[in-house]
């Protein structure tokens, strides 16, 4: 982007979604104009069209300031971005115990993985594995240095995939940590069409960080949407100056990107993670998807219906986007979001983030409040967080601009904008049951409001978006709010939602039986809908 341009178009093209946007320079900033989001297969071109169209009969002024009643459509300049279907990585190692995190970094980084050790898998077995047709990337990993356990296997490890990259050539190769040192095995690699690279070892938690940027690009191309919410994340927290996490749960997968300005921590001011297990409707729903998915519904459909169901969701992403349709479509939202967590475990041990920001095609269909309690049933953490929706789909191509200034300064301009307000979420840990566990006074613009806090259940206060409010928790035990104490003072904004006090567990617990279950997951996300306590 440069300064010339009055408008531009982004794009963010998804498996089972396009969205589109209009972003316009009025009076000397930035805005959003207009968006769009229609079902993946139209064209992208008719879409701008109609775009600038409803722009140009809703404000002609605005439309012919910006150009746009100048300016062929097909000359606007574009930011695009798209979600890439994910491949499969063969991951090997010599031990059980050292194939555990390569899974987990591989998982993490875009790939889908099958896996095999030399521990439990004979040399045909593992070269079953390496040589199937399906499998698009391998990487052979262990500690640095490789464990006693490991020293045994690597030679024979080492040549078996050094043969598979002869007779597989077009594959990407990823020697991590001990296996290194098998690279003599590979012969002269000068003349080989795909890459191999020499990776750190994996280690579980933050350790293993730059073998998953290995992976992560590996698995994708440098204009994949997941890949440019990390960059559009670090860019998000230098504006505002806040913790941010940004959750996108896709058609084909998940995405969390967590990211804190530089001066407040000497580590790495952005974690992401791309996991393809955590998307919204797989293409082969096994027991463990419907188990997820029956956990978080709010009906008793039989687990056969159910699976048909999700089937019949992969096919027709789009078809019954409304009543029962929005209630599985929440349902496999926080199934996916569950295996999110499954696979960042470390991110429950940060502390919260002050801003948690939700996007990606899932929540087209679901109300404000509801996203907002989705993310909260399931990424439980105790503090104070406020939560917004990227509406417009504008964050991944944003953070596609490749020029980090640049990126910051359009964000800058558009933060107001792009995330719509969904309120804020106080989620004290530690309360013990009884009929009541403190107060809430809350001092706004309105002047002073009392609330009873009872545990169990959602106290939902108004605050409208824009509302600004201080609220003042008195709790008769010790809670851990960010810290631990009894009284405790927060800065509130309002959205959608309100504020919304979660006095829930931590973390959740449902009942066993089905249709409690669903009564009570039902009761919940009617108390936000309704914005009546629960």
């Amino acid at each position: 982007m440069t300064s010339e341009p009055r408008a531009f178009l982004t794009q963010d093209t998804g498996a089972a979604t396009i969205a589109a946007a209009l972003v316009g320079r009025v009076g000397g900033r930035w805005r959003l104009i207009g968006s769009l989001a229609v079902p993946a297969g139209a064209d992208p071109t008719a879409l701008a069209a109609l775009l600038v169209e409803r722009v140009s009969a809703v404000d002609p002024v605005l439309a012919a300031a910006l150009g746009l009643d100048r300016t062929p459509v097909e000359e606007l300049p574009r930011v695009e971005v798209a979600s890439h279907p994910p491949r499969r990585l063969a991951v090997v190692a010599g031990s059980e115990r050292a194939l555990v995190p390569l899974v987990a970094a591989a998982s993490r980084s875009g790939w889908r993985t099958s896996s095999a050790s030399a521990e439990t898998a004979d040399p045909l077995e593992m070269s079953t594995l390496l040589l199937d047709p399906g499998v698009n990337g391998i990487l052979a990993g262990a500690g640095d240095p490789p464990a006693a356990d490991e020293r045994r296997a690597l030679g024979e490890l080492g040549a078996l995939v050094a043969a598979a990259a002869h007779r597989r050539p077009e594959v990407p190769i990823v020697l991590a940590g001990g296996m290194a040192g098998q690279l003599h095995a590979f012969g002269d690699v000068a003349d080989r069409p795909a890459r191999l690279l020499i990776g750190s070892a994996a280690r579980l938690g933050r350790d293993g960080a730059g073998l998953r940027e290995l992976l992560t690009d590996a698995a994708l191309p440098p204009d994949d949407a997941r890949r440019a919410l990390g960059a559009a994340a670090v860019a998000l927290a230098e504006v505002l100056d806040r913790r941010i996490d940004v959750v996108e749960i896709g058609f084909d997968g998940g995405t969390r990107a967590g990211a804190w300005p530089g001066a407040w921590s000497e580590a790495a001011a952005m974690d992401l993670a791309i996991v393809p297990s955590a998307g919204l409707a797989p293409a082969d729903p096994d027991d463990q998807v419907v188990d997820r998915v029956a956990t978080w519904s709010t009906s008793t459909t039989d687990r056969h219906r159910l699976r048909d169901r999700m089937r019949e969701l992969r096919i027709a992403p789009w078809a019954d986007a409304t009543g029962e349709g929005v209630a599985l479509r929440l349902a496999a939202a926080r199934a996916a979001l569950s295996c999110l967590a499954r696979w960042t475990p470390e991110w429950a041990d940060r502390p919260a983030a002050d801003l948690v920001v939700a996007t990606g095609g899932t929540w087209a269909v679901a109300s404000g409040p509801s996203v907002a309690l989705a993310l909260v049933d399931v990424l439980r953490r105790a503090g104070a967080a406020q939560f917004a929706l990227d509406h417009g789909r504008l964050l991944a191509p944003l953070g596609s601009i490749p020029d980090a200034g640049e990126r910051r300064a359009i964000l800058a301009d558009l933060a107001d904008d792009l995330l719509a307000p969904l309120g804020t979420v106080v989620t004290p840990g530690g309360l013990r049951h009884g009929r009541s566990v403190g107060a809430l006074q809350l001092h706004g613009a309105s002047g002073r409001r009392e609330h009873e806090l009872r545990p169990g259940g959602l106290e939902l206060v108004e605050l409208p978006p824009g509302a600004t409010a201080v609220a003042e928790f008195r709790f008769h035990d010790t809670v851990r709010l960010g810290g631990r104490g009894r009284h405790f003072t927060i800065d509130v904004t309002g959205g959608l939602g309100g504020l919304v006090v979660d006095l829930r567990d931590v973390p959740l617990r449902l009942p066993e039986r089905a249709d409690l279950r669903g009564e009570l997951l039902e009761a919940w996300q009617s108390a936000v809908r309704t914005g009546r306590d629960a």
